[in-house]
């Protein structure tokens, strides 16, 4: 999770410098560009690309479509740590649905450090009158849908290879977002060609490790670690983009990080 952290990092920060193109031309490159080493991985080692749980991989590649977009959309909005921050609330989300769906167990001390956590995105949303409140919601939805990817992957199990899990993911963004974004194709230019093609790269282990991540460890152990993402974020932001994080900005963010640390601290695997 910590190598899926990373990477998403470099992904943000290269989603965040093509603004004035099309979200949805944005997820065509990024979706595109991993499909170049998932299809290939699979016709290699004879892994079918249809796989075994089918139904669960159009779900998961429909969430997951679903909360790229909408993250996607908030980086237009508001700062890319903040955005991070509150897409990555998404745990709580994700333990919600666990004991819902899952039946697996939640402490009740965890509650209470998710309950630190969200405070955090009150706080954001509330004391940090800089933020546009449409960042804000796209963050917030794109971290529920999140929460839902966490769960269809942990029900899909290991019936199906992680690869599989991915490209599944990836064609179907392909597709979708490649629909999408006739209408407002922007033809890249120079360097803008080599960072589009770089989101499928970045995009690929990414998924790939978050994954395995998912499917090795419990959803309430596993996804939190997610959190190292805001941290490489915020720093790549204030040095690539001058950023600017007001002090509720960077109260709200240190809330978030340390509910989901405390959590990690209790939910120890067996």
């Amino acid at each position: 999770m910590a190598i899926s952290a990373l990477a998403f990092t470099f992904l943000n920060a290269f989603v965040k410098s093509l603004g004035t193109f099309s979200v949805y031309q944005i997820v065509f490159f990024r979706s595109a560009g991993s499909l170049v080493f998932t299809i290939p991985f699979l016709l290699k080692n004879k892994i079918s690309l249809l796989g075994n749980k089918r139904g669960l991989l159009v779900l998961r590649s429909v969430f997951g479509l679903t909360s790229m977009t909408l993250f996607f959309l908030s980086l237009k909005y508001i700062p890319m740590g903040t955005a991070v921050s509150l897409r990555y609330i998404a745990p709580i989300f994700a333990a919600f649905f666990a004991l819902l769906f899952l039946k697996e167990n939640v402490k009740l001390l965890q509650w209470l450090f998710f309950a630190i956590a969200f405070a955090g995105v009150l706080v954001l949303k509330g004391l940090d009158t800089e933020l546009k409140i449409q960042g804000i919601l796209f963050a917030l939805v794109s971290a529920v849908f999140a929460g839902l990817v966490y769960i269809t992957i942990r029900k899909i199990g290991d019936k199906d290879h992680p690869v599989v899990v991915v490209n599944y993911f990836m064609v179907i963004s392909t597709v979708i977002g490649g629909l999408l974004s006739i209408n407002n194709w922007t033809m890249p230019v120079g360097k803008q060609w080599f960072i589009l093609l770089s989101l499928g790269i970045f995009g690929y282990f990414a998924q790939l490790y978050m994954t395995k991540a998912m499917q090795v460890g419990e959803t309430n152990q596993v996804a939190p670690l997610k959190y190292l993402e805001v941290i490489f974020t915020i720093v790549i932001g204030l040095f690539w983009f001058q950023e600017v994080y007001t002090l509720w900005s960077l109260a709200g963010i240190l809330l978030i990080i340390l509910g989901l640390t405390l959590n990690i601290s209790i939910k120890k695997p067996k």
